[in-house]
Formats: C-alpha cells, structure tokens, sequence
C-alpha cells in the first residue's frame, strides 16, 4: 500500500514538474527562434544594445558587491543573535521583495529628489544621483539585496556554533573565527544568494526606470523599442539579453557545483 503511494506521488510530482519545465523553458525557446540569427547579429553589432548591457552588466556586478560587503555582517547577526524584534527586522529586509518595483523607484525618488531634505543636501554637496549610474546602482541594490541577506543568513545557521567556539577557546579571535572557520564553511551558499543577486539586478527595469531613463540599461531599451516600434525590433535585443544571462548564469552555477564537489572529496 505505501509502495502504492510512493509510486502515485511520484507520478504526480513527474507530471507537475514536466509542467513547471515547459512553463519555465517554452517561452524562452519560442523568444530565441522568434527571429532570424542574422536580424540578432546586426542587432549585435548595434552601439546602443551593446551599451546598454554592457551598463546591465556593470550596474548588476556593482550591486551584487555592495550587498556582499553590507550583507553578510548583518545576515552574520541575524543567524548567531537573537534580540528584540528581529522577526520585525526580518520582516523589514523583506520588504524590497514583496512591494511592486515602480513603488519601490517611487519610495526611492522620495528620498533623492531635490525636493527632499537628503535631496537637497547632495545638491549641495555637488552629488547628482538622479539620471546616473549611481541611481542605477541604488535602485538594484534596494529590489536585489534581500536575496543575499536570507541566502547568506541561512548558511551561516547551518554552521555550527560549536566550531566556532572551539575556535575562539583555541586564541582566535572572533574576527579570525569568521573568516577561518563560519565564512569558509558557508561561502558556497553565499554565493549562490550572490548569483541570485546579480540575476535580479540584471532584470531589474520598474525601480530603475523611475529613476533614471537614461542612461538606458538593457531593459529599457528593449521597452523604449518595444513602445516605439514593436515586437520585430523589441525581440533581437531581449534574445541577446538571455543568451548573455544564460551563459554568466551557467558559468557561475558550474563554479559553485565544481567546488563544492572538491570539497565534497
């Protein structure tokens, strides 16, 4: 009877995932043979696409960097400390997750147009964010962190705390213990949550766009191209947007299996 069971689930959970598959894959399939592969290499060859992803890419590197270096001492804390409202904290990381990304430019535009109080102190400063690349940055930093944070979180739970104090009873210092001991151990998964970052950030168009059109990244050219002339000059540039991301996407998805196998032996 249980084999029954186990048999039937296992038909079931091979029909959902056929149908999760061809969800996930189909549309992307249908997208690369939407065109013809010369339209895509003059597409290519084309000034404005090149930038633009060569500013995705950028833009999504850079981002992906500053959540590590904010990211990881604080998901550190969170997975070691237990305090006073740290399901509230919790929950106030997520929050980038949850609310629609042009609520999330708006939210930002509130605290760096020239109308608000930390506005007017860059402008006196001499630091114009708004329309730049720094504006870029900021609004992929603020949709795309949470992701490191609950990856980095999560992996630093799974070490143990014993290790560490062992450690630290050994003389080294907490510091030493971190990096020698709970970072080495949890670094594959931190990763992951980096790679996760880096692809949200390279998506990212709804926050972006309502703080700086230009200059373009990749999504919103492939938007401007859409509104303006339609699906025949839109697709080209969203077909190379994919093969790109699909390519770094692999590549760092191999490093991260191939060392983690290495540490495996």
């Amino acid at each position: 009877m249980n084999r029954k069971r186990t048999e039937s689930l296992f038909i079931v959970s091979f029909i959902t995932g056929t149908i999760i598959m061809l969800f996930c894959i189909y549309p992307l399939i249908s997208t690369l043979f939407w065109t013809e592969p010369g339209v895509i290499f003059d597409t290519f060859k084309d000034k404005q696409v090149l930038q633009s992803i060569y500013l995705s890419m950028g833009a999504a590197t850079i981002t992906t960097i500053v959540a590590f270096i904010l990211g990881v001492p604080f998901a550190y804390v969170l997975a070691r400390k237990e305090f006073r409202f740290k399901s509230l904290v919790e929950s106030i990381v997520d929050i980038p997750i949850v609310i629609p990304h042009p609520v999330a430019g708006i939210c930002l535009l509130t605290v760096i147009s020239p109308r608000s109080w930390t506005g007017q102190l860059m402008e006196k400063a001499g630091i114009e964010v708004l329309g730049t690349v720094a504006a870029i940055v900021l609004a992929m930093t603020f949709v795309s962190m949470p992701f490191l944070i609950n990856a980095a979180k999560e992996a630093f739970k799974w070490v143990p705390p014993r290790m560490e104090n062992v450690s630290r009873t050994l003389g080294a210092s907490h510091t030493q213990t971190f990096f020698l001991i709970t970072f080495s151990l949890a670094w594959r998964d931190i990763l992951s949550g980096m790679i996760l970052t880096w692809a949200r950030a390279i998506s990212e168009f709804g926050a972006v766009i309502i703080l700086a059109y230009h200059p373009m990244i990749a999504p919103t050219v492939i938007y401007e191209r859409f509104t303006a002339y339609g699906m025949m000059y839109a697709v080209p540039v969203a077909v190379i947007l994919i093969i790109l991301c699909l390519i770094m996407f692999i590549i760092l998805r191999l490093l991260a299996s191939t060392r983690r196998e290495g540490e495996s032996i």
